[in-house]
């Protein structure tokens, strides 16, 4: 991989977007299409690792089974040589936990819009036999139009799985693990309604329910610890949809919403006020705040509360029971065997039309009572919305309320401008006088000067839904790059700079003995006279000694942090920056890490400590090479 600037003859590495314990993700450009996708590398260590290479399989058989507008989509797998890939689609975005770091505690309406995305995704891979074991705010993306996107399948679990590694037993991130992932059980699909509460807290109050100095105490919280309830964080909170979390929760999964499809009906029926026609879990941790009654008329969430009854009238309710249960123990068996032959389970009636859904009601002696909204997303004439939620039960003869999509709103309609030939920031203000947004789609090499509007969809003229995204094909100019072989480093910078092209910090090196040659260019990632775009950045490796390299131990200290680390440090060396270093620290590695740098050169020079690709002021310091 590390001689390669293009994998599989048809991605182009672009930046280093991501990195884990397991792999390596780059934003990247497919040649074929011009679009940019994420393209996930196993890393090179691990390619003869099996229990890694298995990880990686798995998680490409498990996106591999699953199509949906919140999971972040497969597309391509493959091998250039030892390097294994995965190709997704590329978000652009921030990450969920990003978003709360940045806004701490998120508006209760917005947090139960979210949660019901990423229930949707998980009902989709648990409908397909997948368990992710992983659900964590860094693992959905947020893109820049507020899609949400469930990521990272890495430790997914396959329902049809024989065999797992021992050290698959306790898989996931701490702080948002299940009790069951905590003790080293079996995780299954309400492991990851768990972890989805979990997320749900965190939103609601800006902080994880359980916390502490290591992971093992952290584990044993959510074995054994009661969270704070929400209402001492967020009063505001709706207390139903508190409870929703609380049961979400709960440390007994048969406790615990047993569907994503029922915590998410649970979860609308919450945030809308309709506590009637909640499930009435009772959360097994929690306090008497975060429990709420249902079911009973004019029940307000945390009104009941326990009344201790004088021990007489204990035993006159009980006599009074026994003589009731005896007398009427033939009418009981005669009316469960009635329910039982009256109660139907309601069916999804959702994108179907009306003609098919009323087949479908009478089908099972239901009634269907039909409303008409427009609605942006559903062809007219089919059914976006219904009541009682699919899955619920019912008696025959109920009625189910639909809501029949009569087609986008056309009063919200804006017509699309032409913005070709435009500058992207010309292309913007343009568009946003039309309430509508843009997005860059790709960018592509051209004659026309950078940054201007080569194509846009959908095209001029068309009627679009307010707020819709017009996606960009913009020029980024063309460069061609010039022959560097022969030059010293400072050369080639300054060389690539005359044609608007940079020298990658990525400098590699290759022995010769050569005094001549030594310390020169001996290979360049594009060859003289390839089209490029403006400011693209081309590798080259040095010639070198291996007897005269130079080198320094550094000790850098780490932030504390509840995630992994990416490591990267530079030397300034030929008027620029070069990469000396790069790892990565997971959050329980030692907070002071002694690492050693390497180079041709000798002296004093300034290096640069970047985590998480932020300049570190405190660990940038001058550093002798010797």
């Amino acid at each position: 991989m590390s001689e390669q600037r293009i994998l599989a003859g048809r991605y182009r590495l672009l930046e280093q977007i991501g990195s884990g314990g397991m792999a390596i993700v780059y934003k990247a450009e497919d040649r074929r299409t011009g679009h940019f996708v994420a393209v996930k590398l196993l890393r090179p260590e691990l390619a003869q690792n099996a229990e890694y290479v298995s990880r990686f399989q798995r998680e490409a058989q498990a996106a591999s089974k699953m199509t949906h507008h919140n999971i972040v989509n497969l597309l391509d797998v493959g091998m250039d040589g030892d390097n294994r890939y995965l190709v997704m689609e590329y978000v652009p975005g921030q990450t969920l936990k990003q978003v709360i770091q940045e806004k701490g505690r998120l508006p209760a309406q917005i947090a139960v819009a979210v949660t019901i995305r990423i229930l949707s995704a998980l009902q989709h891979a648990h409908e397909n036999g997948i368990v992710h074991r992983d659900i964590k705010p860094q693992n959905i993306l947020v893109n820049e139009d507020g899609l949400i996107k469930v990521a990272d399948f890495g430790i997914a679990r396959i329902a049809d799985t024989r065999t797992l590694s021992q050290s698959d037993t306790v898989v996931g991130s701490v702080h948002y693990f299940s009790p069951e992932q905590a003790s080293g059980g079996e995780a299954d699909e309400r492991s990851d309604i768990y972890s989805v509460g979990v997320v749900l807290y965190e939103m609601l109050t800006g902080r994880v329910p359980f916390d502490a100095d290591n992971q093992v105490s952290i584990a044993m919280l959510h074995l054994r610890g009661q969270p704070e309830p929400i209402a001492t964080y967020a009063p505001d909170v709706p207390p139903a949809v508190a409870h929703v979390c609380m049961v979400a929760m709960s440390k007994n999964p048969d406790l615990r919403y047993q569907s994503a499809r029922e915590m998410a009906a649970d979860l609308r029926a919450a945030i809308e006020g309709r506590m009637e026609v909640m499930q009435n879990h009772l959360p097994q941790n929690g306090t008497q705040q975060d429990k709420l009654s249902v079911g009973t008329a004019g029940g307000e969430p945390g009104s009941q509360k326990p009344r201790r009854r004088p021990n007489w009238l204990w035993w006159i309710l009980t006599a009074l029971v026994v003589v009731l249960v005896v007398g009427a123990l033939g009418y009981g068996v005669y009316s469960i065997f009635n329910s039982a032959q009256t109660r139907v389970t309601v069916p999804d009636l959702i994108g179907l039309t009306r003609e098919n859904a009323e087949a479908r009601a009478r089908s099972l002696e239901l009634k269907l009572r039909v409303e008409e909204a427009t609605n942006d997303e559903r062809p007219a004439g089919t059914i976006f919305q219904q009541m009682p939620a699919a899955d619920s039960s019912a008696n025959k003869g109920d009625t189910i309320t639909v809501t029949v999509s009569k087609g986008r709103d056309t009063q919200k309609a804006s017509r699309v401008p032409n913005v070709t030939g435009y500058t992207v920031n010309e292309a913007r203000d343009r568009l946003a006088q039309d309430d509508l947004n843009y997005s860059v789609f790709s960018v592509e090499i051209s004659d026309e000067p950078v940054d201007q509007v080569l194509r846009q969809s959908p095209a001029a003229g068309a009627d679009v839904p307010d707020n819709r995204t017009v996606a960009l094909t913009i020029s980024g100019g063309r460069a061609e790059v010039p022959d560097l072989t022969g030059m010293t480093l400072l050369e080639a910078r300054e060389k690539l700079a005359e044609v608007n092209l940079r020298l990658s910090e990525k400098v590699e090196t290759e022995e010769n003995q050569d005094a001549d040659g030594r310390n020169r260019v001996a290979w360049q990632s594009d060859p003289p006279g390839t089209p490029m775009r403006i400011n693209a950045e081309v590798r080259v490796k040095i010639y070198v000694r291996p007897s005269e390299l130079s080198r320094t131990l550094v000790t850098l200290s780490l932030p504390q942090s509840d995630g992994s680390q990416t490591v990267r440090v530079t030397l300034e060396i030929g008027g620029g920056e070069v990469l000396a270093y790069e790892g990565t620290f997971d959050a329980d590695a030692d907070r002071e890490q002694e690492i050693e740098l390497v180079s041709w050169i000798e002296g004093e020079t300034l290096m640069r400590v970047y985590l998480n690709n932020a300049l570190s002021e405190e660990n940038t310091r001058t550093v002798v090479l010797q």
